[in-house]
């Protein structure tokens, strides 16, 4: 795998975002006591996307503010696979989920014979309207209209546990002893399908399946949805569950995961010079998102602002980053512009940083093109507590920036021993700060070179 460092004369020039009709510019003070315009929002309520529910699956449970909490404490979440004997793996630890529970959210006979996959997307989706204020069967629910409200749920890997039981029953027992729910429950697209079913909504749905990418590119279409008025609200984000022995042995293969097997929990090292590969990691995390004319007619609780968004491809290779960093660069210049905002408005991002040798270097040397000055900025790793949530990364890592914007807190990136002197960059090293977020950005790229980029603001009338 390549090793990225770009000198600072290869950096290409920023050019300043074009002003979208309708935005307006403030000023105010960054935590340096310099002049920076905040974010030009959109003034249509129409097209403004807001954040009003959030909800997860994790390591750390099913609740968005324990979640943070217990990355804001730095822990980590990453132990030895218990789920099945992987003692003849040369990687035999992940963020593996235990003590999941479903219960009144999904019932008996169902929650029996769904994947993982579609339990995760399930409970998360249904978590995050009760905090938007939707629960089922509530007033303000049986209210919305739901032709005008859509589900974009996607994932990596799809239903794999019913896949991989599939293809052992029919080379063991032959075809009659597949289930009939081994098509519908291993495709892509039946979490979003599935929940929409249970809630009712007819709007836009359907998956998106960009690797680890994948999260950012559903809240990316979800908002556009919105903002081209084809839906009132979506419902987006990413469900994973790949730690089973095909997985955990398809990635194997490809020599990315760490073996750091005498001490799982410090395996997730982003930036560290010593690190040896990523940690998989499985849950889900979820947004609900509106116009500001719909969740201000219902009187919702806006949490946050989806400013604008971007996606591209690499077009370089399967696996491994650009060299010259253009693909990553680009797309969050384009998020950018998308959002209205200028580089230096910016000061948090949430790193894609999943601790591989080429990956982590190249994501900071791509960032330094964009943002000339780093002194201002947090940029840290979710990543390094929870490992790679593959599809479901970016979901859970959008939940965390929002968190950070709405608390005042950025959680640390542990294992932080000997950081790479390139990065340069504050990567809030093993201890939580205090950091007031102007503008935040969450970084997601995928195998095939999917890169993706989203951007939240606090919520200003």
């Amino acid at each position: 795998m390549q090793s990225l460092l770009l000198p600072a004369a290869a950096a290409a020039p920023v050019s300043a975002p074009r002003r979208r009709p309708g935005r307006v510019s403030v000023v105010r003070a960054s935590a340096a006591g310099a002049a920076a315009t905040a974010p030009r929002r959109e003034t249509d309520p129409k097209k403004r996307v807001v954040i009003t529910g959030m909800g997860l699956v994790s390591v750390f449970g099913n609740e968005v503010d324990a979640y943070y909490d217990r990355l804001l404490a730095g822990e980590s979440g990453v132990g030895p696979i218990d789920r099945f004997d992987a003692s003849n793996f040369p990687t035999r630890f992940a963020g593996q989920i235990r003590g999941f529970s479903s219960e009144g959210y999904i019932d008996g006979k169902n929650d029996r014979r769904l994947d993982d996959c579609l339990r995760y997307c399930i409970v998360s989706g249904k978590k995050a309207l009760e905090s938007a204020d939707l629960a089922r069967g509530s007033k303000s629910m049986d209210k919305i209209d739901k032709t005008r409200a859509g589900v974009l749920v996607g994932t990596g890997m799809g239903g794999l546990t019913v896949f991989s039981d599939g293809v052992q029953n029919l080379i063991e027992k032959g075809y009659r002893k597949i289930t009939p729910f081994f098509i519908p429950y291993a495709i892509t697209n039946m979490g979003s399908a599935l929940l929409a079913m249970d809630i009712g909504f007819m709007g836009p749905n359907y998956s998106i399946s960009t690797a680890c990418a994948t999260s950012n590119y559903c809240f990316y279409a979800a908002a556009n949805h919105i903002r081209r008025g084809e839906a009132d609200m979506m419902i987006a984000g990413g469900t994973e569950a790949a730690i089973i022995p095909i997985g955990v042995g398809g990635f194997i293969a490809c020599r990315a995961l760490s073996q750091r097997n005498d001490d799982p929990k410090t395996a997730s090292r982003p930036w560290d010079q010593a690190r040896d590969g990523f940690v998989m990691g499985e849950g889900a995390g979820v947004l609900v998102m509106e116009s500001l004319e719909h969740a201000m007619k219902r009187d919702a609780p806006i949490i946050a602002e989806y400013l604008g968004g971007a996606v591209n491809c690499d077009a370089y290779h399967m696996t491994d980053p650009r060299s010259d960093g253009l693909g990553v660069s680009s797309c969050i210049r384009q998020s950018l512009e998308d959002s209205g905002v200028a580089p230096e408005e910016v000061n948090y991002i949430n790193a894609h940083a999943t601790s591989t040798l080429a990956g982590d270097l190249a994501e900071v040397n791509a960032i330094k093109q964009v943002f000339k000055d780093p002194s201002g900025i947090k940029i840290n790793a979710t990543k390094s507590m929870i490992g790679h949530c593959l599809g479901a990364s970016g979901g859970l890592e959008a939940i965390a920036t929002v968190k950070a914007i709405t608390t005042g807190w950025v959680h640390p990136s542990i294992n932080q021993f000997n950081p790479e002197p390139a990065v340069e960059f504050d990567t809030v090293p093993n201890v939580k700060k205090q950091h007031e977020v102007n503008v935040g950005i969450s970084n997601s790229f995928g195998f095939g070179g999917h890169n993706s980029v989203v951007v939240f603001a606090p919520f200003k009338p």
